[in-house]
């Protein structure tokens, strides 16, 4: 498994995005859609965002994307699509006249996570979570109260207390 590490985080977050430009016309071609792709690892690339792939076609873009846990998917897209528009613009000056008003996407994205989980796998995980019992173990204290944080000085008396899980922990489902 392919694992990102920052300082405190070991994470692999995927996302795979398509975005298109304002009245789907076909710019993004030629030195357009070169310069496109240039922008965007640009902007990937400043905000440690890994590109596993990506595909420039004439009036669209896909790009697969490895992204770490601080940036929210609207968050990259509004970096990535913000900063190139504003350098296509200025690269690119009779794209003002056909893009009016500065706007070279399309205001929407598509975005679809990628995992290695299927929702097959999520339904028995879930099973398994609700058909058992979970165990926590709390200090108690000599005046019969429990202390969450125990340092299991002599003071205390290990106690286990276990509990179900209630149905108010199941997933969400859509009907």
């Amino acid at each position: 498994m392919d694992y990102r590490y920052g300082s405190h985080t070991v994470f692999k977050i995927q996302y795979h995005f398509v975005f298109v430009t304002k009245y789907r016309y076909k710019v993004l071609k030629g030195d357009v859609g070169l310069k496109v792709r240039e922008l965007i690892r640009q902007t990937c690339e400043a905000f440690e965002i890994e590109i596993l792939k990506g595909v420039v076609s004439q009036d669209h873009v896909h790009v697969l994307l490895s992204a770490p846990p601080n940036l929210a998917p609207s968050e990259i897209m509004r970096r990535i699509k913000g900063r190139s528009s504003m350098k296509l613009f200025g690269s690119f000056p009779d794209l003002k006249k056909r893009y009016w008003g500065r706007h070279f996407w399309a205001r929407g994205y598509f975005c679809v996570t990628s995992g290695e989980l299927t929702d097959e796998m999520i339904k028995i995980i879930w099973s398994i979570i609700l058909n058992r019992k979970e165990m926590i173990i709390l200090g108690r204290k000599h005046d019969g109260s429990y202390d969450p944080y125990p340092d299991f000085s002599p003071l205390y008396e290990p106690t286990t207390i276990a509990f179900t899980l209630s149905d108010s922990c199941a997933p969400l489902t859509r009907g």
